[in-house]
This record gives C-alpha cells, sequence and structure tokens, in this order.
C-alpha cells in the first residue's frame, strides 16, 4: 500500500478500472480476433502500454466478474492481464484486483493463497468485512515483506445507492460507552488498528505512512467525504464512483486530501471512444480500428488524470 501511495504522488491519483467487458469494444474489432476473450486481452495489453508510457495512472483495477462472466477463456484472460500489468515493472504501476473476498478463516486463507499467489497472483485485492473481522486475518500473511507485500482495500463507504443499507446503519450504544456509531465506522476503526499494529510489530513498516489495508470510499457520497477523509486521516483510500457513476472530481479531491488515495474509472475510459469527436468518422463508417480505440482510451486516462489534479490543486 506504501507503494502505491508513493506511486499515487508521482504519477497523479488516476486508476484505470479494466472492467473490460467484450461490448464495450465496436463488434467490428472484435469479429478479426479468434473470440471475444481475445478481442477484450487485446484491448487491455494496448491500454496498459499506452498507460505506462504516458505516466497517466498509479495503477489498474481489474474486476474479476467481467472475466468470470465470459468462462474459462475469460479466466485465462483475468489472468493474462494481471501478468502483463505486473510485467511492466519498469512502468512502475500496479495491480489490484476487485475480487471483494470474505469468508470464514480456511476459506479466506485459500482466496489469499488463490489472488497472492500462482495463476492469479496480483499486488492489492478487495476484501468484504462484512461477515466479521475474523475474515480479515488470513490476508495480512501476505502483508510482510517476506511474504510478497500484498495489500488490501477494505469496503468501507462504497459508490453505489444501497450502501445505505447497511454501511450507514446506526449502532446501538449507552451514554459515554464510546460504542454506538455508524456500522461503517467500526469498519475503519478496525482497518486504522490493523495498520497501526503493523507499525508496532513489523520493523519494516515503523515508518510507513499508511497501513497496510485501505479503506474503498465511494466519489458517490459528498456528505461523507470531508468527514470520513478526516476521521481516517492515515488510510489510503480507494476512491470508485468517478466519471461514468456519477461521481464528481471536487468529491474525490477531498477522499485525495491528508494519506491520500487512488480514483479509479473504468467504462469512462475504455468507452471513451463512443464520445470521441476525433472518431465520428470512423464510427459512422464502422471502420474504427484497436488503435483508434485505444488511442481514444489513452486521452480519456490524461484528461481525468488532469481533472483531478486541477480539481485536488482547487482545495
Amino acid at each position: 500500500m506504501q507503494l502505491l501511495q508513493e506511486l499515487s504522488l508521482k504519477n497523479g491519483p488516476l486508476c484505470v478500472g479494466l472492467d473490460t467487458d467484450p461490448s464495450y469494444i465496436p463488434e467490428n474489432i472484435v469479429s478479426t480476433y479468434q473470440s471475444a476473450p481475445a478481442a477484450v486481452l487485446a484491448y487491455n495489453k494496448a491500454i496498459i502500454d499506452r498507460v505506462v508510457a504516458d505516466k497517466s495512472a498509479c495503477c489498474f483495477k481489474v474486476q474479476i466478474a467481467y472475466y468470470e462472466a465470459m468462462g474459462l477463456e475469460g479466466m485465462k484472460v483475468y489472468a493474462e492481464t494481471l501478468k502483463y500489468i505486473r510485467s511492466q515493472a519498469g512502468g512502475g504501476l500496479l495491480a489490484i484486483s476487485d475480487i471483494k473476498r470474505g469468508d470464514i478463516g480456511a476459506t479466506s486463507d485459500a482466496y489469499a493463497k488463490a489472488h497472492f499467489t500462482g495463476d492469479f497472483e496480483t499486488d492489492i485485492i478487495t476484501i468484504n468485512p462484512y461477515m466479521g473481522f475474523d475474515t480479515l486475518q488470513p490476508f495480512t500473511k501476505y502483508s510482510s515483506p517476506e511474504t510478497g507485500g500484498k495489500g488490501a482495500f477494505v469496503l468501507l463507504c462504497t459508490s453505489n445507492p444501497g450502501m445505505t443499507d447497511i454501511e450507514h446503519q446506526k449502532l446501538a450504544g449507552s451514554a459515554g460507552s464510546g460504542e454506538g456509531g455508524l456500522l461503517l465506522e467500526r469498519v475503519g476503526d478496525e482497518i486504522e488498528r490493523i495498520g497501526n499494529q503493523w507499525r508496532d510489530e513489523c520493523p519494516a513498516y515503523a515508518d510507513q505512512t499508511c497501513g497496510i489495508f485501505g479503506a474503498v470510499v465511494g466519489a458517490t457520497q459528498e456528505a461523507d467525504a470531508r468527514y470520513l477523509r478526516d476521521k481516517y486521516a492515515d488510510t489510503f483510500f480507494l476512491i470508485p464512483g468517478y466519471g461514468a457513476q456519477g461521481g464528481a472530481a471536487r468529491i474525490a479531491a477531498t477522499l485525495l486530501d491528508k494519506a491520500g488515495g487512488a480514483v479509479n474509472s473504468s467504462r469512462g475510459i475504455l468507452c471513451a471512444w463512443k464520445k470521441d469527436e476525433k472518431l465520428a468518422g470512423a464510427r459512422e463508417g464502422g471502420t474504427l480500428t484497436m488503435n483508434d480505440i485505444a488511442d481514444s482510451a489513452a486521452r480519456a486516462s490524461l484528461f481525468s488524470k488532469e481533472d483531478l489534479l486541477a480539481a485536488k490543486a482547487s482545495l
């Protein structure tokens, strides 16, 4: 997580989401490949190459569901996409696997092994903590430098409207007990506790400026943004919701304060070609190429980076 924090300051806070559905690629391009998954892999690689060259982002987020939906070949594309991101070490970018796992100890052990080693190895994953905090512990086994230095983002305040159904529920507490508050605050407090514990117990982390776990905080809840950023000042955020989900740059900028964060944009980049004025003729003529849509994605990445940096500078 420390490396991602440093990269967000160096390259800017944009996280490019490779939640690549085959429908995001023009049919005339998909038809030139052996299969839709093969076209997805080619598109992912083309975007990765351009983003690394432009230094327009600090990381990539790969949502596993889109690849599971393509079956066995899709999971091979998922593995190859992660491998390709991680092979670009010279570009200094990290891979976040959006898997939202969280289960009883033995099962979480298996999830951690599956996504921190082997065919699906990644740098950082997302975790759902709502089965209890014991479900987080197995993932910490891979957090030390000796075991891979892996990290995780824990769901805290997500970007979907239904987050209020659970995350915003108020807990009962008697006066002066220190209890009560919102359910999401219990999660945020645990994330910080684990980070502090690792700083105390692991010498390699003593001087780090953020914990081994970060928090997922959406850019769609403006009322929460300043409060959560101030309350969890030392926690690095993964910030979904910017762009196609309606999250404004000003909300993301608030969340980028203090420990900072990475702001994800997926469809706004993957589908940029659909609104790109430079490609109007090719769209109408059905002559778009893979280079065309990848170049459009690259332009959208650079625009998003500058948009976020400008919003942050205006705070």
